[in-house]
């Protein structure tokens, strides 16, 4: 089992920046992949962005140029420093990590979500 806990969500005006946190019950290193998905009101869960083991990242369209992730494994921490937020943004944020098992296996685990509200 992974505990994922999500924070540094909140408010802000429109071109503002928030800088996201999450921290993991257990080493990072080890997990395939962590990212983070949004969820905004009436629409699906959409990837924000993701890094894998190797430090490869992967970003989504609209975030593009905005947002960076990072992964600190001495803290089993990874952060998502948004910047230039516009209300599109706005959602709640869930932290996600897709974490080996068995050969062939790989679980994923959620945390609970953070709110950011970006306010025009």
């Amino acid at each position: 089992q992974v505990q994922l806990v999500e924070s540094g969500g909140g408010s802000v005006q429109a071109g503002g920046s928030l800088r996201l946190s999450c921290t993991a019950s257990r080493s990072t290193a080890s997990f395939n992949a962590i990212g983070w998905y949004r969820q905004a009101p009436q629409k699906q869960r959409e990837l924000v962005a993701i890094i894998e083991n190797g430090g490869r990242t992967n970003y989504a369209d609209s975030v593009k140029g905005r947002v960076t992730i990072s992964r600190d494994n001495a803290k089993n921490t990874v952060y998502l420093q948004m910047n230039s937020l516009n209300p599109e943004d706005t959602a709640v944020y869930y932290c996600n990590a897709k974490v080996p098992g068995s050969p062939g296996v790989q679980y994923s685990y959620w945390g609970e979500g953070i709110q950011v509200t970006v306010s025009s």
